[in-house]
């Protein structure tokens, strides 16, 4: 059984994904946070096999409750689910020790499998999540190859 914790301000969202995940006969919802700071409180009391996370919450956001959730439960897979698809918001999130990122455009089955992948210790990524990082390692690769070298010294 997966046991899952989510995590987001929207109620029709929370109750959403609820009713998604509880017709999968191997997923549990054990836990529903409104905002970070009480997704990291019932993380630490619930001990979820899966986090989902929005970004985008009131008091303590997403990319903050994500590193203090992996602070204190690093066997805790945190998959963002959000609607934000910009490189800095993923890049932020996956820095902040989050194992996955999808979309909530994304279809039912991509959440579930989602969900079983990081349960199984994989990274879901959206496809666009996914085109926006390696957009930006290419970048980060033209940038530092483009950068002047530094000088030697001469020998005496």
């Amino acid at each position: 059984m997966i046991r899952v914790l989510l995590a987001d301000d929207h109620a029709m969202v929370r109750s959403g994904l609820q009713q998604l995940l509880a017709v999968d006969a191997d997923i549990e919802v054990v836990g529903v946070a409104r905002e970070g700071a009480e997704a990291v409180r019932l993380a630490t009391d619930l001990a979820p096999d899966v986090v989902l996370m929005d970004l985008q919450m009131p008091g303590t956001d997403g990319v903050t409750a994500t590193r203090l959730l992996t602070a204190r439960l690093p066997d805790a897979q945190v998959v963002i689910l959000t609607s934000f698809s910009d490189r800095d918001r993923i890049v932020a999130a996956l820095d902040a020790g989050a194992v996955g990122y999808l979309l909530k455009d994304a279809e039912p089955e991509e959440l579930l499998a989602g969900v079983r992948a990081a349960a199984r210790g994989e990274s879901p990524l959206h496809p666009r999540a996914a085109r926006e990082l390696l957009s930006a390692r290419a970048q980060h690769q033209r940038g530092a190859a483009s950068a002047p070298l530094p000088r030697r010294s001469q020998p005496s």
